[in-house]
């Protein structure tokens, strides 16, 4: 028997090719592509690392794809835009000195503190909704859809299909922080202008370091929220509906933030998955302290490890083909 006909053998070629998530991945370098990843009796065998690397591309075009997906990442971008135009129309009002820790009050002095504040917004509700629907989709979503059990015939290891899930993930939250970030840079300069950056102890730093600032912020914003992709990944592993798991992704990152909020609860705070959310304030003081920057990071890649570990435990182990 060859190599084709132990992969095919799951439903036939025809339904391997057919199916929604199978064919997107087969359909990255064909059939026969995925299939040499481990030889045939007609050809030498090619590097399974060649399989990954079509299946990555076919995961990241597949969510890249959904409408769903786009209209989140539409729906992101157009929150500084309108921030921009409200703040514009109430600049000289009371209002405008409000909300967002005074930050609302520097944008219409700076344009650049638009970028930080779009994401400050954001970052509460909107960006680990997106997260949640992002993650909770990935294994949940096929399995609902039918076609886990197709990706699972591709000779790819289970562990590496599930990393490629991840990594999807992940650009797509990062994708989600680059479109409120650009947009506000725009809209920012549009609206209010560019000028040198007045940090929060008073000192005055160019133009171009308060770009690099504010590209520091959308950087620990979006890595920030790789503890909740693994969160949402493994609740993704231990259902077949997908509602399911963007609910409960969602839910651990509300719950975190009201145990957060609790002072009798200070001696577990800092392990909290969003307690270190807000630390990129850093980059608005003349020098920051890469330290702080550094726990918060280190609590993030403490979720990734543990929730990780266990949707790789779950993934692997259980008959998720049936």
């Amino acid at each position: 028997m060859s190599s084709a006909d132990v992969v095919l053998g799951a439903g036939g070629a025809h339904d391997v090719l057919g199916a929604g998530g199978a064919h997107g991945v087969l359909g990255a370098g064909g059939a026969h592509g995925v299939l040499g990843a481990r030889g045939t009796a007609d050809g030498p065998a090619v590097p399974l690392r060649g399989a990954t690397a079509r299946l990555l591309r076919s995961e990241v075009r597949l969510v890249f794809g959904r409408r769903r997906n786009r209209a989140l990442l539409a729906g992101l971008a157009t929150v500084p835009l309108l921030l921009a135009v409200v703040l514009y129309v109430a600049q000289d009002t009371p209002f405008s000195a409000e909300g967002a820790g005074g930050l609302m009050a520097r944008v219409t002095g700076n344009g650049l503190f638009l970028v930080v504040t779009s994401l400050f917004m954001c970052l509460p509700l909107l960006l680990p909704l997106t997260t949640g629907i992002a993650s909770g989709d990935a294994i949940a979503g096929e399995a609902q859809a039918g076609t886990l059990r197709y990706l699972l015939a591709v000779p790819v290891p289970r562990s590496r299909l599930l990393a490629v899930k991840a990594l999807a993930t992940v650009l797509l939250v990062a994708a989600a922080v680059g479109a409120i970030t650009l947009v506000a840079f725009a809209a920012g300069a549009g609206f209010f202008g560019l000028r040198d950056m007045t940090l929060l102890s008073g000192t005055t730093v160019p133009v171009g370091e308060g770009v690099l600032r504010m590209l520091g912020v959308a950087g620990y914003v979006a890595l920030s929220l790789t503890g909740l992709v693994a969160v949402g990944l493994f609740l993704s592993t231990v259902t077949e509906v997908p509602v399911g798991a963007m609910a409960g992704t969602v839910v651990v990152a509300v719950v975190s933030g009201v145990l957060d909020t609790i002072p009798q609860l200070a001696s577990i705070q800092p392990g909290l998955l969003t307690h270190h959310w807000l630390d990129f304030a850093e980059f608005l003081r003349l020098e920051v302290r890469w330290e702080v920057l550094g726990q918060g990071l280190a609590v993030q890649a403490a979720w990734v490890a543990i929730f990780g570990a266990l949707a790789w435990s779950r993934f692997t182990t259980a008959d998720v083909s049936s």
